[in-house]
């Protein structure tokens, strides 16, 4: 009987279990201890997943910036909860099939933590809260969900959560989710007050149940004195070496906007690890010359053949309605040209 259920048991959880080499929150504690740092790197997608996993990297954040990377929006507010389930998604997928494709015997799965966008937690009602992450985790194949904010009321959500069964992962500092109070996307903890608040913000949230807190933008040792203040992991984006681990985003790290004549706006605190982006520009400008000047596709990528045998076969065919074919033709060409000619007078009559 037991072999039955196995069967019929959800794809998220059976390809967890299976593995041996799972990140998991209980782990990463134990990295803390032992004194070896933590890696973290958003993905939103199939192939960035993919990339993810086969480095090896502990964590991966589903983070709500797939707002403003991927979709083009200015912060990450407008970004919706079925559109980051639709990443999340995309992410499992690309963390499995690398797997199941690695020569690694035993490879190693990273803990996938999902943002939960604006908008899906912040409720007086924490049920809501908990009912969305219930889908993050069960339609999307999660291991955890991060919320920002460390105020007592988020406090509450977390605890709320975490007895419900979800793990989370919190954040302070600064709060991307809350850009209309915080006044834009700037430094915080730079006086002792607000500093010393993050410490009891952060002790809060690790009371509250969080298994790590990422803390952004903050002072080196205002990071380094809340992670020696904890007992869970710290995940530092611009707030210096003294954290247990460090997160960037996928595309700032790897250079992906970068262009070999205009930089995009990088953060001040991201080292671009590669230059993808020239890469890129360099493989479309190839492509494009190579199909203008007619070289591209070649024989060696035009790999499907028809026997000569077919080849007559078809030859004869186009040969019996050759001149019907060739009238069409025509006709065709004469509508097209007057078309042509039509969108290229201006309004008064003349010609662009």
């Amino acid at each position: 009987m037991f072999p039955r259920l196995w069967n019929k048991m959800p794809k998220f959880i059976s390809s967890n279990i299976n593995s041996h080499r799972n990140v998991t929150t209980l782990s990463l504690t134990s990295q803390k201890r032992r004194g070896k740092k933590i890696t973290m790197v958003t993905a939103y997608d199939f192939p960035s997943a993919m990339h993810v996993q086969r480095a090896n990297i502990d964590m991966i954040l589903v983070g709500d910036s797939a707002a403003m990377v991927e979709l083009g929006y200015d912060t990450t507010q407008p970004i919706t909860l079925e559109q980051m389930i639709h990443h999340c998604q995309a992410v499992y997928r690309g963390v499995q099939a690398s797997m199941n494709r690695s020569n690694d015997e035993n490879p190693k799965k990273p803990l996938l933590v999902g943002d939960m966008p604006f908008g899906t937690y912040e409720y007086n009602d924490v049920d809501v809260a908990l009912r969305n992450a219930y889908r993050m985790v069960k339609e999307s194949g999660m291991d955890a969900v991060k919320l920002e904010g460390g105020s007592e009321r988020r406090a509450e959500t977390i605890k709320h959560l975490v007895d419900g069964g979800v793990a989370v992962m919190g954040h302070i500092g600064l709060t991307p989710q809350a850009i209309s109070v915080i006044g834009g996307f700037r430094a915080q903890g730079r006086t002792a007050a607000r500093a010393r608040e993050m410490v009891d913000q952060a002790l809060r949230l690790q009371d509250a149940g969080a298994f790590s807190i990422v803390l952004e933008c903050v002072p080196a040792n205002v990071a380094k004195a809340v992670t020696d203040t904890l007992e869970i992991p710290t995940i530092g984006i611009g707030a210096g070496n003294g954290t247990s681990g460090q997160v960037l985003v996928y595309h700032d790290m790897l250079g992906m906007m970068s262009h070999p004549h205009h930089e995009e706006f990088m953060p001040k605190f991201c080292k671009s690890f590669a230059q993808v982006g020239h890469a890129i520009t360099k493989g479309l400008d190839d492509f494009k010359k190579e199909v203008e000047a007619g070289s591209f596709p070649s024989e060696e990528y035009s790999p499907y053949i028809m026997n000569d045998q077919e080849k007559i076969l078809f030859e004869n065919m186009l040969e019996r309605d050759a001149v019907e074919r060739k009238r069409k033709k025509q006709e065709a060409e004469r509508k097209l040209k007057q078309a042509d000619e039509y969108e290229q007078l201006s309004l008064y009559g003349g010609k662009d």
